[in-house]
């Protein structure tokens, strides 16, 4: 369903995957606004793209990489429909073929990586084919993802994921082999006093000096089931009725 936003609009009808609380959370909380050059892959709408060229400095560049043929129109649509379309580049395509033809020595590694990926590795899939990819990892395994954020991210460069809680423990897992490390993780739940049921991880590049994650928490909701101070604060930017 398409949905306003106070500085654009997304059309996301024909995306596997419609804007969700998720990526909202996710674009409006990733610590990017003093980035040169952001990726978002597997950019779907281009919600997140959007999302970062609205917080972002003025000369900042940003690459959305969408592999979906009619996700990729849609992304493309938005973009151009934006107070922004010269500031987001979309390529059409894998984020590994994006990989393959991604010259360094030319082009400067990327600073911030932001992705809400898919995360179901396992389990019955949608019959909506495009939706299934969006959602399980089809097209873009959890080790693909990773071995993506270390060839592409600058050395002191962050990442922002988005995961269920169901599927970090193996995206963690898998970490220590592309020497990425979890900075901070956002516990996220939908109301105050429940379990957490999202996460959002930033990863960096392992160094010499050993660091220790942070750990913090945000509910979505408060107990009277009115969004919560932070969420208010968060998304004030964005939604328009806050």
């Amino acid at each position: 369903m398409p949905f306003t936003f106070k500085q654009f609009h997304i059309d996301d009808e024909q995306c596997g995957m419609a804007v969700s609380t998720d990526a909202v959370i996710l674009g409006a909380w990733a610590q990017l606004t003093q980035s040169s050059h952001i990726l978002d892959i597997g950019a779907g709408s281009g919600l997140l793209s959007l999302m970062a060229a609205q917080r972002s400095l003025e000369d900042t560049k940003i690459t959305a990489v969408e592999l979906d043929s009619a996700a990729a129109n849609a992304c493309r649509h938005n973009i151009e429909q934006s107070p922004w379309p010269n500031k987001v580049q979309l390529f059409h395509g894998a984020i590994q073929d994006f990989q393959k033809q991604f010259d360094k020595n030319i082009a400067p590694l990327f600073d911030h990586i932001i992705c809400n990926p898919p995360y179901f590795e396992q389990g019955t899939q949608a019959k909506n084919s495009a939706r299934a990819d969006a959602r399980h990892t089809n097209t873009l395994s959890f080790a693909e993802l990773q071995k993506a954020i270390s060839q592409l991210l600058a050395p002191r460069g962050n990442a922002s994921i988005i995961l269920p809680q169901q599927s970090l423990a193996s995206f963690i897992q898998q970490l220590n082999g592309h020497k990425l490390y979890v900075a901070k993780h956002l516990e996220i739940i939908s109301a105050e006093g429940k379990s957490p049921n999202r996460s959002i991880l930033v990863l960096k590049h392992v160094t010499d000096t050993a660091e220790q994650t942070q750990y913090l928490q945000m509910a979505i909701r408060n107990k009277q089931s009115g969004y919560s101070q932070t969420m208010i604060d968060l998304c004030r930017p964005f939604y328009l009725k806050l």
